[in-house]
């Protein structure tokens, strides 16, 4: 029977083909998630959910992040993504979307890893430049929709398939990709540290990170959630006992709105958070802070939303095969946060395999946990971030400056001819 085509230099999946027992179910997950030309892959990786033999499997760098952590003279520093938090319980026997964001640090610290980092910092410096480019386009209204730029796979579906569009995309960085530009310049600069002695590893929930990175210099690595399990058993660190810890400061806790980053519409709402501050100079209403029209499973949203100086429509979906059903229409928007993976990041390709009856309620049960950890913070914006306030004052100047375009900003390129025809 046909199954999804996976090349040797995929950075993203690999296949065990002993186990394959060539059900097919990855290829009906790909056309049904995905609809794309000659099922060309964009390295989603949620055909490793419904896989039933376990034979597919995000590529494995775990072991060369040991290798690193336990290498003298290297330096390793690994960053949380938010979704990982409320998924590595699922591999330890806790209750569904637990929050173990403490517990995550000290397992982490145990392992060995210099330093432990937040990515939600990277969240909330994705959302001062992603907010501040939204409100400039706006106010000259070019380039408009601006559709988000967080997800990979999302990107490299837009440079093979509508390369002609590739000016809606907002030229933010992802987080990992700013907070490892981040740690590589001005935090080897605040502790004196040579760049080239530094490791930077990404804890993510998603196998497309992996493939993000390849040409990156300032990302080395990125283990997903179900790697992070096999390092700790194959460490034999009791993750139940292990001692909760804090993150490491400077580059720590970040605020609420960059912990909604793991689910559908929470980058959407974080950012209409700041675009709002940013338009009115003054915080956004309460409504701002459940944003239920942007929330929940559903696969497409849309609201008009009330930014004081003026309204605008917007679309929050995830999954490829929406984004073809609309994709003409979704130029009717002024704002658009797309996501390959169900509900978002909470439900991507290297979080815990599960079964897949039981899939749906799970990940809602993450999606849960991030929004209900953003509603107990004390600070929910990105820009009430003091660290992030330091980084502007000390290195970057503000938004979209020019050292800002030089360290947080990138471009696209057209991909159409690398589409890989399969037969």
């Amino acid at each position: 029977m046909a199954k999804v085509k996976i090349s040797e230099d995929n950075e993203s999946l690999q296949r065990i083909i002993e186990k394959c027992i060539d059900c097919g179910q990855c290829l009906e997950t790909c056309k049904s998630k995905n609809h794309l030309v000659n099922e060309d892959c964009i390295n989603c990786g949620q055909c490793i959910m419904t896989c039933p033999m376990g034979a597919l499997v995000p590529k494995y760098n775990y072991k060369e992040v040991l290798a690193n952590i336990h290498d003298e003279e290297k330096i390793t520093i690994v960053s949380i993504s938010p979704a990982v938090r409320v998924a590595i319980g699922d591999e330890f026997g806790f209750e569904p979307g637990a929050f173990l964001e403490s517990k995550l640090v000290g397992v982490l610290k145990t392992l060995g890893f210099d330093y432990v980092f937040d990515t939600t910092f990277g969240a909330d410096l994705t959302i001062m430049e992603e907010a501040t480019e939204l409100v400039k386009r706006m106010k000259k209204n070019e380039n408009l929709p601006m559709y988000t730029s967080c997800c990979p796979s999302w990107v490299l579906y837009m440079e093979k398939y509508h390369p002609e569009d590739l000016h809606h995309l907002s030229t933010c960085k992802s987080p990992i990709g700013m907070q490892g530009a981040v740690i590589k310049n001005y935090f080897a600069s605040m502790k004196n540290l040579n760049p080239s002695d530094i490791v930077t590893i990404s804890l993510a929930p998603c196998v497309s990170k992996k493939s993000e990175i390849k040409n990156d210099e300032n990302n080395d690595y990125v283990i997903t959630t179900s790697e992070l399990a096999m390092m700790i058993r194959e460490q034999e660190i009791d993750f139940k006992t292990c001692k909760e810890q804090a993150f490491d400061s400077l580059l720590g806790k970040g605020s609420g709105a960059g912990i909604i980053f793991g689910s559908s519409g929470g980058v959407m709402e974080a950012a209409l958070r700041t675009a709002y501050f940013l338009l009115n100079h003054r915080n956004a209403p309460e409504d701002f802070f459940r944003l239920e029209k942007v929330r929940g499973n559903l696969s497409i949203k849309e609201a008009t939303i009330d930014l004081g100086v003026q309204t605008i429509k917007v679309a929050v979906l995830y999954g490829i095969d929406n984004v073809n059903k609309m994709y003409n229409a979704l130029k009717e928007y002024s704002f658009v946060e797309v996501m390959t993976c169900g509900v978002g990041c909470v439900g991507g390709g290297g979080q815990p395999v599960l079964p897949v009856q039981k899939l749906a309620s799970i990940i809602d049960a993450r999606s849960k946990s991030l929004y209900e950890h953003d509603a107990s913070l004390d600070f929910r914006n990105s820009y009430e971030n003091n660290d992030i306030k330091r980084l502007y004052e000390n290195a970057l100047e503000k938004p979209l400056s020019k050292k800002a375009g030089e360290l947080l900003h990138q471009s696209y390129t057209d991909e159409a001819s690398s589409i890989k025809i399969t037969k």
